[in-house]
């Protein structure tokens, strides 16, 4: 017994699927969609099954599968061939996914650092500040792989560099935010620097691997120089003056990013200590 089916107009068709009848024609013309029934009269008619038919081959295409690949992989109907082909667009979408997160982890980064880097300049605030996590590169480790004399532009290379083992080492994915963490204890400034840090988006099994703790922190934002002697001194007298205790290590973090601070007047760095319970 022939089981009866409803048949749609290429129109009814296109809105059940939600696409064009322009779209229903480009495939029917490329042999990978065809209507099912065609009257005397001329007209086409595409049963209500199809849909599964254009919903694989949205399927196929929304994975980048070009359309002729599309047509040999549904009429061949080979469940290995089909199943080898599934396979490796998942392999390439696995690969996109990680591309995504990767940009919205840079994005997002550059988002909030320049927001917090509107802020006055060497005015102290308090915030509750989120977790964050860092690759935290000793200072002295870094200056074993330099030459007594190399400058600044070595020591960012230095730093530039092994970052990069580090993170083709243990999987790691970072915005390249420098940052420097001073050691506790003692006043921040630049001669007390124990580390130069870059972020990274998780927490990772790795002896480079720091946490910067969550909780309410002192901070404040130097704006326009490179020179953070005035925020250290601000930050210092600040916590002097009210009295207030500190626990962990004051941070340093560049805010304005790459895009900015090859200008001076647009340079942005945040420093900030997290506030005793």
């Amino acid at each position: 017994m022939e089981r009866k089916t409803s048949r749609l107009t290429s129109g009814g068709f296109a809105a059940l699927c939600g696409t064009t009848k322009e779209t229903l024609r480009h495939y029917k013309n490329l042999g990978l969609l065809s209507p099912a029934h065609r009257e005397e009269n001329g007209y086409f008619y595409y049963d209500a099954e199809q849909f599964y038919d254009f919903y694989a081959i949205s399927i196929f295409r929304q994975t980048g599968t070009p359309l002729e690949e599309v047509r040999r992989c549904l009429q061949g109907q080979n469940s290995a061939g089909t199943l080898a082909r599934l396979q490796e667009q998942r392999k390439r979408l696995e690969l996109e996914h990680r591309k995504l997160e990767e940009m919205d982890f840079v994005l997002s980064g550059m988002i909030k650092g320049l927001e917090l880097g509107t802020a006055p300049d060497l005015v102290p605030q308090t915030a509750r500040f989120e977790e964050e996590h860092l690759l935290a590169l000793p200072v002295e480790e870094l200056e074993a792989l330099m030459s007594p004399r190399a400058g600044e532009d070595a020591m960012l290379m230095t730093v530039l560099e092994r970052c990069r083992e580090l993170c083709r080492k243990y999987g790691l994915r970072t915005d390249y935010q420098l940052g420097a963490i001073h050691r506790p204890g003692e006043p921040a400034s630049p001669g007390t620097i124990s580390h130069l840090t870059m972020r990274v988006s998780e927490q990772a099994d790795c002896p480079y691997y720091r946490g910067k703790p969550a909780g309410s922190y002192l901070y404040l934002c130097c704006r326009g120089r490179w020179d953070l002697s005035q925020g250290y001194a601000a930050l210092e007298l600040h916590l002097t003056e009210r009295s207030l205790e500190t626990e962990g290590s004051v941070y340093a973090c560049d805010l304005a990013g790459f895009i900015l601070n090859g200008v001076e007047s647009n340079a942005a760095t945040l420093l900030s200590v997290r506030l005793a319970k």
